[in-house]
């Protein structure tokens, strides 16, 4: 027997919150500005090749002062040194961008070939620190993903704190003894635990703003490992997830909606506090 009905996932469905994103979550600006603190008098010494027109003289300038203030310059094109980014010369070799650093010969191709030199003598930019804190804050967009993550997992705490739930946090499955055995490989660490005298719940968050084969793999993993706890006395798998992405994965999150008894959605959520409580 199905351990929902079609019914209920497709009412399910219609509640999915098309985000859980406060303002603070399209940009985390601490994180943004100690990046650029961190390069910020190299940048500021750079800040000596703009405008200039003789742009190699200024380049060998600098290099006899400190070649070192050049090793910041891939983020002027968005990519850090810990990228390692590559590109494909004109001798269809593929070489580091960093490597162009180590000699005047090898930033004058970079500022040519990627048009910084030309944005750089045309005054384009005013100042590269300004510059650089832009860039930062387009590459965080990069890190929304895992702050989705977070941000689901700081709602749901919320919620169940404002019911008075007492829960833990993060929780290894190796705690569990009886859980670690069935799980076998599958070992997990929980987003949160909540332990009554007739049942300890084992709980996954997650939200979906948008699609990918991800999605798949999480409803298939779940799936797998609802039976498995709920086969052991005194647990229960639960599953709190959101987010119109779902719809992109839809067939498969029925699958799982077919096979665990306890998942639940931000507008639902308040249904799994009151049978607890």
């Amino acid at each position: 027997m199905a351990a929902h009905t079609k019914e209920q996932f497709d009412l399910f469905m219609t509640q999915l919150w098309e985000t859980n994103a406060p303002l603070s979550f399209y940009c985390d600006f601490p994180k943004i500005k100690k990046n650029v603190r961190d390069i910020e008098i190299s940048l500021t010494t750079l800040n000596y090749l703009i405008g200039k027109e003789d742009l190699r003289g200024a380049v060998e300038a600098l290099w006899e002062r400190d070649p070192r203030v050049f090793d910041v310059m891939d983020i002027l094109i968005a990519t850090r040194n810990k990228d390692n980014k590559k590109y494909v010369d004109i001798d269809d070799q593929i070489y580091p961008i960093h490597g162009l650093f180590r000699s005047v010969d090898g930033i004058m191709k970079f500022l040519a070939e990627t048009g910084l030199a030309n944005v750089l003598q045309s005054k384009d930019i005013k100042n590269l620190v300004d510059y650089v804190f832009g860039v930062e804050t387009g590459l965080d967009t990069n890190a929304r993903k895992n702050r989705s993550g977070d941000i689901m997992e700081k709602l749901v705490a919320r919620i169940f704190t404002k019911a008075g739930l007492s829960y833990r946090e993060q929780v290894s499955s190796h705690e569990f003894p009886t859980i670690s055995v069935v799980l076998g490989a599958d070992q997990k660490v929980f987003d949160f635990v909540v332990q009554t005298p007739i049942k300890t719940y084992l709980i996954e968050v997650n939200f979906y703003s948008g699609g990918g084969s991800k999605l798949n793999e999480v409803a298939r993993s779940y799936t797998d490992v609802a039976p498995k706890v709920n086969g052991v006395q005194g647990f229960e798998f639960v599953w709190v997830t959101d987010g119109v992405g779902w719809n992109s994965a839809r067939n498969k999150l029925e699958e799982a909606f077919a096979a665990i008894p306890s998942i639940y959605n931000l507008t639902t959520i308040n249904e799994f506090i009151s049978k607890i409580k």
